[in-house]
């Protein structure tokens, strides 16, 4: 939607039917727009990036919420809020009808062309089925992001076997995002068997030693196996959207 409105406006130059000076103005406005106090949205970012500003829900008040995804739909065909709690979901879900909410994921998101062709590549597993969350706040943004994605959960280490039934799908991949809890041992064995990046993902899961995923988060920062990159505890979001930027890339 903005490269047509940014098209739109140069034919208009072009054509002599607006002036240089006024598509100036335009532009300046087009960029960077100011919601009450509280945001200044960049909606140049789609055009730099592929991808428009995401919201981060948390902290946001539900007033702040809506208004930020309003302005953001009005120019592009996809908006996607994260960190929106189901609560906060249920007062705003009525000022929001085009937009679809994931309650496990607490993702809420706008996709006004959701049959548009989808990149294949995208691998998404998880430890144990108390890490889905977070998985599937990590494959829901690779889909919005034109990459279609394979899920397999509840493969981690404690059943090897289980990881194993999948090899094949994991080898055919081009990137695999693991996620797990615990002691975070997934995503280092997966790395010993493909040739491709391997996005691990710590969760806040597991007993009181795990200190809230820093003990996962600290396993696959120190992980011996290869092609191993590592996001922040609990971020899906920022695994998706890395796994999405690869698997797209030409």
């Amino acid at each position: 939607m903005q490269e047509d409105v940014l098209k739109n406006l140069l034919e208009k130059v072009k054509t002599g039917a607006m002036p240089v000076e006024k598509a100036i103005q335009e532009l300046k406005s087009y960029s960077i727009e100011s919601v009450g106090d509280f945001a200044r949205l960049d909606h140049h970012r789609a055009l730099r990036t592929g991808f428009p500003e995401v919201i981060f829900s948390q902290g946001k008040t539900p007033g702040q919420i809506v208004e930020i995804f309003n302005k953001l739909s009005e120019r592009n065909d996809r908006v996607l809020a994260t960190r929106l709690k189901p609560d906060i979901y249920e007062q705003i879900r009525s000022q929001l009808p085009e937009a679809i909410y994931h309650p496990l994921a607490h993702l809420l998101y706008l996709d006004r062309i959701p049959d548009r062709p989808k990149v294949p590549g995208v691998v998404v597993l998880c430890a144990g089925t108390s890490d889905i969350p977070v998985a599937e706040e990590a494959a829901i943004t690779a889909e919005l992001m034109n990459s279609s994605v394979k899920r397999f959960f509840d493969v981690g280490v404690a059943g090897l076997h289980r990881l194993l039934y999948h090899l094949p799908d994991l080898q055919n991949a081009r990137v695999i995002i693991a996620v797990a809890g615990m002691e975070g041992a997934l995503p280092s064995v997966v790395a010993g068997l493909v040739s491709v990046p391997v996005i691990a993902v710590p969760t806040s899961v597991g007993y009181g030693a795990s200190f809230q995923g820093l003990a996962a988060l600290l396993a696959m920062l120190n992980s011996c196996a290869n092609g191993v990159s590592v996001v922040n505890i609990d971020n899906g979001f920022g695994a998706g959207y890395l796994a999405a930027t690869i698997n797209n890339s030409k």
